[in-house]
């Protein structure tokens, strides 16, 4: 029997990431869901991939690097079937080269306390290797998106999957991805510029219309519009949550999941881009790492911010090719001090790192960089800093808590009705773009398996 479009099941999507457009896609392409809304509160696609112009190129303010791009990923298969990837990324090659996985904070420093013990170096040596290796502890900073390594778990850490393949870039720009995955959804179903205050749920909410259907889920947006659903995937960022997550939903989230926002971890990593008029760098010159010879990993580093916030920024990467970019380093930041640098002008970050580079050089008088810009995802209100780890007090099973729909209770007889998705979500995945991917599609599944999917529906995005 054919069930008339009007009693089809309304799905709401908050957010426009990878994961609310993995879930969007997905739902879309079932003829069991023809009243599909995707609100987005910004006025483009993608959440933290978010490609920019800087000068003649595109560069990437949020995620840079495919990880693991080979066939278990689901981010490189999208971007192979839209062709947004180049030659040496799809090479067979490229996608079986294994990387290994890093280790963590205080369990780092006993063993390289250990290990110092057995130098046979002179003092000034030792120093140096050891700045060497408080270099890396802020690489690392970076790569989970913490203020330190002390912040992440050490024992559910190994729990994060590494798949295969060297991690590649889109020639085009990160945000072709997102691109093509909106232009596969109907355009009346994307609105832009609605953010949304509260999701109220287990309710019964009734449609003005001849109809008179009632609906358990009311979603409110901050321009006073209401949607009515049946379902709602929440697709915001962890940091968002734990700003608002006591207002944002109602009734409020059981307890369980509410300490599993609280516990998680979600720190800042941004970037900043400088272009030179000449590079001061040889031609072959792929990164340039920064080592402050007076740190080490055994001894606490200082609080004032103002001081020394750019000695946590570690790295430059030199953007290749220079004849399609110039002459552009990005360097990446995470922390506090990444936090603090938000709060900077654009003037004030040129000059300190005017004189990082100075002192770097040794060259007092090399020509300060002609322009700059950087990331500022703490200050973003819809994010609120960069991406999760599971921080100390927390486990993977709060990334399980926090994926869980609501209603909780298996015994409750009322279906799904709010759903959650995101990176924070996805215990072996968490932080990446592929794991956000991944729990789009994985929500969009559990509100397929719900319906008579017998009607024709396919998982893979319309190209």
């Amino acid at each position: 029997m054919e069930v008339a479009d009007g009693a089809r099941p309304r799905v709401l999507v908050v957010g426009a990431g990878l994961a609310g457009l993995g879930a969007a896609q997905r739902l879309s392409s079932s003829r069991a869901f023809p009243h599909l809304r995707l609100l987005e509160s910004t006025g483009r696609a993608g959440g933290r991939v978010c490609s920019q112009r800087f000068g003649s190129e595109v560069v990437e303010m949020g995620a840079h690097w495919i990880h693991g791009p080979s066939k278990e990923n689901p981010v490189f298969q999208l971007a192979s079937d839209y062709g947004l990837l180049d030659e040496e990324a799809m090479s067979e090659e490229n996608q079986q080269i294994e990387v290994s996985v890093p280790s963590v904070g205080e369990y780092l420093r006993k063993e390289i306390a250990q290990q110092v013990k057995e130098w046979t170096d002179d003092d000034e040596t030792k120093w140096l290797k050891l700045a060497v290796l408080n270099t890396y502890f802020k690489l690392e900073c970076c790569v989970s998106g913490t203020h330190s390594m002390d912040h992440v778990a050490l024992g559910p850490f190994g729990e994060y999957a590494m798949l295969p393949g060297l991690d590649c870039t889109f020639p085009g720009g990160y945000g072709g991805l997102p691109d093509c995955m909106l232009t596969s959804l109907p355009k009346e179903s994307v609105l832009f510029h609605k953010p949304v205050t509260v999701v109220r749920w287990g309710g019964s909410y009734r449609e003005e219309s001849q109809e008179g259907r009632t609906f358990p889920v009311q979603v409110e947006c901050e321009d006073g519009e209401r949607f009515l659903a049946d379902h709602v995937i929440i697709t915001v960022p962890l940091g968002f949550l734990k700003e608002h997550h006591e207002t944002f939903i109602d009734p409020p989230l059981p307890p369980r999941k509410a300490d599993a926002i609280r516990q998680l971890g979600f720190g800042t990593n941004n970037k900043i881009f400088l272009e030179f008029e000449q590079p001061f760098w040889p031609p072959d010159c792929q990164l340039i790492e920064v080592v402050w010879e007076d740190e080490s990993p055994l001894v606490e580093a200082g609080t004032d911010l103002q001081a020394s916030w750019f000695r946590k920024l570690i790295v430059f990467l030199v953007l290749q090719p220079p004849e399609r970019y110039g002459h552009v380093l990005c360097g990446f930041i995470a922390g506090k001090e990444s936090e603090y640098m938000e709060t900077l002008s654009d003037a004030a970050v040129l000059t300190a790192l005017t004189d990082v580079i100075r002192r770097l050089t040794g060259n007092p008088h090399l020509a300060p960089p002609k322009k700059v810009m950087r990331s500022q995802w703490h200050s973003a209100p819809y994010t609120r800093g960069s991406y999760s780890y599971v921080a100390v007090g927390s486990s993977g099973d709060d990334i399980d808590a926090l994926a869980q729909p609501l209603p909780e209770d298996a015994a409750d007889p009322r279906p799904q009705q709010v759903l959650f998705a995101g990176e924070a979500t996805h215990r072996t995945f968490y932080s990446t773009t592929h794991g956000a991917l991944l729990s789009g599609w994985r929500e969009a599944d559990r509100l397929l398996s719900l319906y008579d999917t017998s009607e024709s529906h396919q998982h893979k995005p319309r190209l």
